[in-house]
């Protein structure tokens, strides 16, 4: 593995793709790609965690191998990445087809892979996922190669947790904001209709059920109506 005198300028392309307009998947790949031509890796993989089946698996790499990139998912604790999410702390492995704990030497021997830097994607000390560094000769991976990809990994942990934040917000948005179209198609309806709130709230339940339509769909059709109506 060469020497990575350009690690500065790997986590500056990172870092401009993590504030360009570039989606998630491209920007993962991204990480995986710059990461692995700059430290002369033969894969680069990101597995990120299923937190509800408690799973590890691969969501980039720059890897063209078909066997490889459809390896099956690893369990927490289980494996190498398994072991890294469950403690937290970056694992080397001289050959991964000699240890023990590795589970797809097969998948290793056929694709020529020697040794393996695995380190966790911390999100407030809460482990999300791994990125994964093979070599195609044994190597040992010295203390700068380790720190540069935890700095990676740090990089590509914050862009999943600000995609993460940005979805929440922009459901809670979707929420209020329905929330408010309801409200207002329920005082339109308690005006022209004499009804209660309650009622009108079950009335446009049963518009939403009767028409397939979502109750925002419903409200909005109310609210516009009364809006023509009132021209």
């Amino acid at each position: 593995m060469p020497k990575a005198n350009n690690h500065i300028e790997a986590l500056s392309k990172i870092a401009q793709a993590i504030t360009s307009d570039l989606y998630l998947d491209d920007i993962l790949r991204l990480i995986v790609t710059v990461t692995a031509q700059t430290l002369g890796s033969k894969i680069c993989s990101l597995m990120l965690l299923d937190e509800k089946k408690q799973e590890l698996v691969i969501r980039a790499t720059q890897s063209i191998s078909e066997s490889y990139n459809k390896k099956p998912p690893l369990k927490v604790g289980e494996g190498i990445a398994g072991k890294v999410v469950r403690e937290k702390k970056p694992v080397t492995v001289y050959d991964v087809t000699e240890e023990k704990e590795y589970k797809y030497k097969d998948i290793a021997r056929k694709e020529g892979l020697a040794s393996l830097l695995c380190v966790p994607l911390l999100v407030k000390n809460r482990a999300i996922g791994v990125l994964n560094l093979y070599t195609s000769k044994p190597h040992n991976f010295s203390r700068n190669e380790i720190h540069m990809l935890t700095a990676v990994a740090n990089q590509a942990a914050m862009v999943m947790e600000n995609t993460e934040l940005m979805v929440k917000s922009k459901i809670i948005q979707e929420e209020l904001e329905t929330r408010k179209l309801v409200e207002k198609a329920k005082g339109i309806l308690m005006r022209e209709q004499d009804l209660s709130e309650d009622g009108a709230y079950r009335m446009i339940q049963k518009y939403s059920m009767d028409s397939r339509k979502s109750m925002r769909q419903v409200a909005e059709a109310i609210v516009t109506a009364q809006a023509v109506k009132g021209r």
